[in-house]
């Protein structure tokens, strides 16, 4: 190869430039010390591979990629422990609907458990084993269907929508609930057996947490809380999953429409019929519960004992009803009889009262009289005062009841001199008026 020189002359310095003048030193260099450098790192590393083993370049990549998918499925083994059906490694990519998406994926024991952890560890060891490449590399078949079948699965796990629509349709994932000869074989087999069966069909459920079957030592109200829920199950499943392709084109919008009729209609009737199939499944649990028998059975005994106590009680209550009748009987009659002698004692109590209402109007007649109908000692009464004094005692008498009436003939009784009467007669008058029985003025003698 020839060698061209060429020279280049070097810029001319600008004018006024004296930088070799002007230069200051600030500080000053550090002693050097003797250092040995030694060759490392993982460049240096990946050139003494290849010197020892005498491999090129391509050579030593191939071989650490190889050795890098063996640590990663080493690393990755826990999440997939399933051996590939050989059925499976040949299916058609086109017939990607009908695959095991987690199957494919080596996730048939996860299933709907699977984590999002779990299933990118899961298609990345799938990967790197069934890669094209890596398979043209070890010179196995170029076929790249398996491998587009472990894409399309990771494609609809990976996408939440996607992966509820599928796992909507799972099979798989669902427990086959026992026959009736298993699961009465012991006591603990019908829990052990049914438990799992409505464990899976909870994932179906809207409403979370799911109440659970329980066992020998649930409670009467915990039994029918799980049963209720059972029959009045609200399933968010559905099953689009299973819908025929509905075309794309435009032209074509009848058959468009048709087919979506047509899918609606299908995922009706699977979901009553997946209705129907859940209830069934819980009769035939509710059937062979012996929790449910023993709570009937208790609650037969409860109402034989609420029978028994209820025609106990009815008889003790006529009994009582005969002996409170009687008693009011008795009452009734010793009443009548306390009655009459209470009518008699009241008539005597009545007359005595009436006699005595008789003698105080006496003595208050009498006290009048007896002070000269209230004129002086000596001065004779003529009849209109004796007609006045009177008349004003028979009125004052007539505001007044008898225990009053007796109160007066008390004091009265005994005074004879015409200023103590009337004394007595004015204070009465007065004490009647304060109590608005009498008015002013209307005693014309008694009260002046």
């Amino acid at each position: 190869m020839a060698i061209t020189q060429i020279s280049l002359p070097l810029p001319v310095l600008p004018e006024g430039w004296s930088a070799p003048n002007d230069f200051k030193a600030i500080g000053t260099l550090s002693t050097p010390n003797q250092r040995n450098l030694e060759p490392v790192g993982p460049h240096f590393l990946a050139h003494a591979r290849r010197k020892r083993h005498k491999r090129t370049f391509s050579e030593d990549e191939r071989i650490q990629a190889q050795e890098h998918v063996k640590k990663v499925e080493d690393d990755d083994g826990d999440h997939i422990s399933e051996p590939e059906d050989p059925l499976m490694l040949g299916r058609d990519a086109k017939d990607w609907k009908g695959q095991d998406h987690y199957a494919v994926l080596g996730l048939s024991k996860h299933r709907y458990r699977a984590t999002d952890s779990q299933i990118k560890h899961a298609h990345r060891k799938k990967v790197l084993r069934h890669h094209p490449d890596k398979r043209a590399a070890t010179g196995s078949s170029e076929d790249d269907s398996f491998f587009k079948c472990i894409q399309k699965a990771f494609e609809i796990l990976t996408d939440p929508a996607k992966r509820r629509q599928y796992d909507s349709i799972d099979e798989n994932a669902n427990v086959d609930p026992p026959s009736k000869k298993a699961a009465s074989k012991s006591p603990s087999a019908f829990y052990k057996l049914w438990g799992p069966v409505f464990e899976s069909e909870a994932r179906f459920s809207k409403i979370q947490p799911v109440p659970l079957l329980g066992n020998d030592k649930s409670t009467k109200e915990e039994v029918e809380e799980f049963y209720n829920f059972w029959f009045n199950f609200q399933s968010w499943r559905s099953f689009e999953y299973q819908d025929e392709d509905v075309p794309d084109d435009n032209e074509n919008r009848d058959q468009k429409r048709h087919v979506e009729r047509k899918n609606n209609n299908a995922r009706k009737k699977k979901k009553t019929e997946d209705t129907a199939r859940l209830r069934q499944l819980v009769d035939d649990c509710l059937a062979g519960d012996e929790r449910i028998k023993k709570f009937r059975k208790e609650a037969r005994a409860g109402k034989d004992k609420k029978r028994l106590d209820r025609e106990a009680e009815e008889k003790r209550v006529a009994e009582e009803a005969k002996k409170a009748k009687e008693e009011q009987e008795r009452l009734l009659k010793e009443k009548e009889v306390a009655e009459k002698a209470e009518k008699a004692e009241g008539k005597k109590a009545k007359e005595a009262a009436k006699n005595a209402a008789k003698k105080n109007k006496r003595v208050l007649k009498g006290s009048v009289k007896d002070a000269n109908y209230l004129l002086p000692e000596g001065e004779s009464a003529p009849a209109k005062r004796i007609d006045e004094v009177l008349g004003d005692v028979e009125a004052f008498m007539a505001k007044i009841d008898n225990e009053e009436l007796a109160s007066l003939a008390g004091k009265l009784g005994g005074l004879k001199l015409a200023e103590e009467v009337g004394g007595v007669w004015k204070e009465e008058v007065k004490r009647l008026e304060g109590q608005g029985k009498l008015k002013a003025g209307e005693m014309k003698i008694l009260g002046s």
